[in-house]
């Protein structure tokens, strides 16, 4: 089976990528800035932003599937500011439905995430949302996949409790309490996309989640033990946070925003865990504390 990766370079692309190959699929990694790092011998690479369509198109000939993974973080304001979530997340995806149509790939398999919405809170979820709705309206076969936090190496979920927080004393809002995390890790995930890829008996949409959920504080808590150190959590009123974030939001180079302010009071978890689905026992999946280095008591 030939097999376009948009995205695949990135974290979760890349091991998407060697994990196709090492099941015998031609395999082709399109990205911005490819990069043939980490990548099996066997991965072809192209060169494609999703916001330009003819930088795309030329990659989707002969494919049989194609899988959407391009996305922004929401952990962080975007470059270009909030409106960038509608250029990659909606717009790409226009893009690369058409692309697929356009070159008759059969099947396209969506990277979304837990609470898209297109009517939701954030630029990111909203974006997320419509997007969606672009994939189900197309004449192709899809799947859309919506994982909670994605964690692994070469993620972001640890350096960013690293740089949301400090050892020892450190102020979290709400006390970290407020939003929890059903964090899946990577090399669980990965097996879940190429079976979604592979197997045209898996239809529509699918939430995934890790095995256990956590707040911002057990998160922290965890990070600095697996560095040999303790933190103290101080909560921060979620009134300040929100004013602190709308007023340095707009402030050219600030790292978060009024978006941001809002995801700490939503919740990335799920009540339907379809991991099943895919015949992955809950049980048998890597929890965070275990990664880590750690034993599962907080």
């Amino acid at each position: 089976m030939s097999v376009l990766v948009v995205g695949g370079s990135g974290f979760i692309g890349t091991a998407l990528c060697n994990e196709l190959d090492s099941r015998g699929h031609d395999v082709i990694a399109l990205s911005r800035t490819p990069s043939e790092t980490n990548l099996s011998d066997g991965v072809e690479t192209a060169m494609g932003d999703v916001t330009a369509y003819d930088s795309i198109a030329p990659a989707f000939d002969g494919m049989d599937v194609v899988v959407n993974l391009v996305a922004l973080s929401p952990l962080f304001k975007p470059s270009g500011g909030d409106r960038k979530h509608f250029d990659v997340h909606l717009g790409g995806t226009e893009n690369i439905v058409r692309a697929a149509q356009e070159n008759d790939v059969g099947r396209i398999v969506q990277m979304s995430a837990l609470g898209a919405d297109p009517n939701g809170d954030t630029a990111y979820i909203k974006a997320k949302g419509q997007a969606e709705a672009v994939i189900r309206n197309a004449t192709l076969d899809h799947v859309i996949i919506r994982p909670s936090i994605v964690f692994g190496d070469g993620g972001e979920f640890v350096s960013f409790t690293k740089q949301l927080t400090t050892p020892f004393v450190t102020g979290l809002p709400g006390g970290g309490t407020r939003t929890r995390f059903q964090p899946i890790w990577v090399g669980d995930l990965v097996p879940i996309l190429a079976d979604a890829i592979e197997d045209d008996a898996f239809d529509g949409t699918y939430e995934i989640a890790g095995p256990e959920m956590l707040t911002l504080a057990d998160v922290t808590k965890l990070v600095y033990r697996a560095s040999g150190q303790s933190v103290t959590i101080v909560p921060i009123p979620m009134q300040l946070v929100d004013i602190g974030l709308t007023v340095v939001g707009p402030l050219p180079g600030a790292p978060m925003g009024a978006d941001q302010a809002k995801s700490l009071r939503m919740d990335n978890t799920t009540d339907s865990n379809d991991i099943e689905a895919f015949g992955v026992a809950l049980e048998s999946l890597t929890t965070f504390e275990s990664y880590l280095g750690l034993d599962d008591r907080l």
